[in-house]
């Protein structure tokens, strides 16, 4: 038995599940991998084997693990304190660094979470215009708010229902399917006057990739501005990462809030959401509607991100795009080669996967993908190293910290692979 089957069936015995977040176990018959270590494009497993990290910590470690320059900002802060729940001076610098960055964002306050970025997001957009309703779309996550875990995508596309959360709490939400403008319109006819927002991945990332289509998000803008509702991008995955000025800068659409997470915190816990001044201006205690955080703009999490932020903006996001078009490309055509229904959706240096011979636009299409497929294809390449999502409705990450050598060793893996 291995170290890491070991230490699963321990904490089985102490952890529900044997994990802390429900996609670590994934859907694909292995026991999850318990890491030591990581360094740059690779993590090590308790058994001491390397990995190439197609994960990397679920987006943000877009420079690599244990970057040398954020290590360093991080041993120089822990000089310092661990925590004050109390301002700091980075928790400022780093509010400075996303306004900058993010067309939408006037003002931002931080918290611990992207599930607290989000939950604070949508109190804010009923209290800002007294009403109650909320759009969200299918296959979308948005954290494990009440309210958002109808028809989540993540870890929560295998869990049916919402157990746990009772009806009249999700009956305030309105689902429509991604990339379709004309149910969003709908429901707009019907409930417009009582439509606080619209929330919505400016790029899908939770039923695997699924891009924007051609005016989708512009179409989302302009039903937001016809109806007084506000338009709310969650960019905990695409903020820093599509772009430096997220999917919001990379598409030209300005959203009305901003969720954030990953990224801003350079891999410590973090979130954070933002938007215009007078929609912020409502938060207490500048305003009436309550949001709090004991912990939030701990001084290490701040420094982390802000280090990660200055370092982005002398990285080339164009080069990491390119390359991440290569390879994920070049992976499709292996697959394909081996007599495999495959499709792929690429963004930015994000990419999936699917097995079916049809596009995947939206939740329903992803789901057609062929599970089994995965399964063995997930599992044919941990087995030579590439560690990737364990679950089909997820993405990969690249890095800067990737280079020819890590792709190379990719693809020859994926030729390895026996169907």
């Amino acid at each position: 038995m291995s170290i890491s089957q070991d230490l699963f069936n321990t904490a089985r015995e102490l952890i529900p599940g044997g994990v802390n977040s429900p996609v670590r176990a994934g859907s694909v018959g292995m026991h999850p991998l318990f890491i030591a270590r990581a360094q740059g494009a690779y993590m090590y497993s308790q058994e001491g084997d390397p990995y190439i990290d197609y994960v990397m910590s679920w987006g943000p470690m877009i420079l690599g693990h244990n970057h040398p320059r954020v290590r360093k900002a991080l041993e120089d802060a822990l000089q310092n304190g661990t925590s004050f729940g109390a301002p700091c001076k980075p928790e400022i610098d780093l509010a400075q660094e996303i306004i900058d960055a993010l067309p939408g964002v006037e003002m931002v306050r931080m918290v611990n979470s992207g599930t607290e970025a989000t939950m604070s997001a949508l109190r804010l957009a009923r209290g800002y215009t007294g009403r109650s309703r909320v759009i969200k779309f299918t296959g979308c996550f948005h954290g494990h708010v009440d309210a958002f875990l109808a028809s989540a995508g993540s870890g929560a596309v295998s869990i049916p229902g919402t157990p746990g959360v009772p009806d009249e709490v999700v009956a305030q939400t309105l689902l429509a399917d991604y990339n379709n403008l004309e149910q969003v319109q709908e429901l707009f006819t019907r409930y417009g006057s009582d439509i606080a927002a619209i929330f919505v991945e400016p790029a899908a990332g939770n039923m695997g990739l699924v891009p924007p289509q051609p005016g989708f998000l512009e179409g989302l803008r302009r039903l937001a501005d016809e109806y007084g509702a506000l338009l709310v991008f969650d960019e905990v995955i695409t903020g820093f990462r599509l772009s430096y000025s997220g999917a919001q800068g990379y598409y030209n659409v300005t959203p009305d809030l901003t969720c954030l997470g990953k990224i801003i915190g350079g891999g410590l816990p973090v979130g954070a959401y933002g938007g215009k001044r007078e929609i912020m201006n409502k938060i207490a205690p500048a305003g009436e509607v309550y949001q709090a955080g004991t912990l939030a703009g701990n001084p290490l999490a701040m420094t982390a991100g802000l280090t990660t932020l200055q370092a982005l903006k002398e990285h080339d996001y164009n080069y990491l795009e390119e390359k991440t078009s290569e390879l994920a490309q070049k992976l499709k055509e292996v697959l394909a080669e081996k007599g495999l229904p495959v499709q792929l959706n690429l963004l930015g240096s994000l990419f999936t996967l699917f097995f079916t011979p049809d596009p995947v636009t939206d939740l329903t299409s992803a789901k057609k993908s062929d599970q089994e497929l995965f399964r063995k294809f997930y599992t044919g390449m941990r087995e030579q190293g590439i560690y990737l999502a364990p679950l089909n409705y997820e993405c990969a990450f690249n890095s800067f910290a990737h280079g020819p050598k890590e792709w190379e060793k990719t693809l020859e893996s994926a030729k390895n692979l026996k169907f």
